[in-house]
């Protein structure tokens, strides 16, 4: 799982200009400077990439041009909305990735795609639902309340849904894990009624 917290590490830096936009506008109620130095910080974090050699993934060149569409947008509208509505779309594009049969089992330990790997399909899919219910959720929000409801709400909701599925999904493949170890190893669980001599 702890392939999983990387993964989650990778989508928070992606969002990490809306993010810092967000902050700074609620600190400063400026949608010019929030924006245009949320921009900054996307072509910065590309830049970054840049110097370091590193290879810039697809993710990170949607998520720029997202930030600066979005933030062209809202600079010419003078309307925060259109940045509060780009985590929708990378929710959707995660949410459509995730529908990729089995892309759980590069997040597991070998002998949890060894024992579990329909379970993980199942899981999978349930983090894509997640996603496309967050997506709706944060459009809806952004449409339809001010930047402090839309970051307290979206906020609150992202932390606590993304920890909740990681919780479950950790606790459903474990079962399925240990369970059908035991029964490979012909070891009954405890609370099981002796078998007959």
């Amino acid at each position: 799982m702890k392939n999983l917290f990387e993964a989650g590490k990778l989508l928070l830096l992606d969002m990490a200009a809306t993010l810092f936009f967000l902050v700074l506008y609620l600190l400063t109620h400026n949608v010019t400077l929030s924006v245009v130095l949320g921009m900054m910080l996307g072509l910065a974090q590309i830049g970054w990439q840049f110097a370091r050699r590193k290879p810039v993934d697809t993710m990170q060149w949607m998520s720029l041009f997202l930030v600066l569409g979005a933030g062209t947008v809202t600079l010419i509208t003078d309307d925060p909305r259109f940045m509060m509505t780009k985590p929708s779309v990378i929710y959707v594009i995660v949410g459509v990735v995730m529908l990729k049969r089995g892309w759980l089992n590069r997040y597991l330990p070998p002998i949890a795609v060894e024992l579990v790997p329909d379970v993980a399909v199942i899981v999978g899919y349930a983090w894509s639902g997640l996603m496309f219910f967050s997506a709706a959720l944060n459009l809806i929000v952004a449409l339809n309340f001010d930047v402090g409801t839309w970051s307290a709400t979206m906020s609150i909701y992202g932390i606590v849904s993304k920890a909740a599925m990681f919780l479950i999904s950790y606790t459903v493949i474990r079962a399925f894990a240990v369970a059908r170890k035991r029964r490979l190893a012909g070891v009954r669980p405890r609370d099981a009624a002796p078998m007959p001599s």
